[in-house]
């Protein structure tokens, strides 16, 4: 196993990895859209959804990945009226990519954030 840090990504706030390398996976923590994301306005979510994005885009290209290797996604959102929002950003950033995916309706998360997400991309053995 191989631990990822980027100084590009944000810092774990607690005793875990930005991401662990292991058996041609690189599995990424949880990430939260700040630190220095704003958590209200117009278009709050929105804003919040494409920082947690980009704090995955850059753990994988720590790992020498990209969101074209994401195998899997799980999306922790607070109110499960924002997943239709959620969709068309993911749709967004992804593209033709269609990793396997979970939307989780949540109560609430940390620091008063919208959503979290955690990915699990595949590492080609050439790369």
């Amino acid at each position: 196993m191989k631990a990822i840090f980027t100084t590009e990504g944000p810092a774990p706030a607690g005793h875990y990895s930005q991401a662990i390398e292991a058996g041609g996976f690189v599995f990424v923590s949880g990430m939260l859209p700040g630190p220095g994301v704003a958590t209200d306005g117009p278009d709050n979510f929105e804003r919040q959804v494409r920082a947690a994005l980009e704090h995955c885009r850059r753990v994988l290209a720590a790992a020498d990945c990209g969101l074209d290797a994401v195998v899997q996604c799980t999306a922790y959102i607070v109110g499960v009226e924002h997943w239709p929002e959620f969709n068309r950003i993911y749709a967004d950033v992804f593209g033709d990519h269609r990793p396997a995916r979970a939307v989780v309706p949540v109560p609430e998360l940390h620091y008063g954030f919208l959503v979290e997400l955690q990915m699990t991309a595949y590492k080609s053995p050439a790369a």
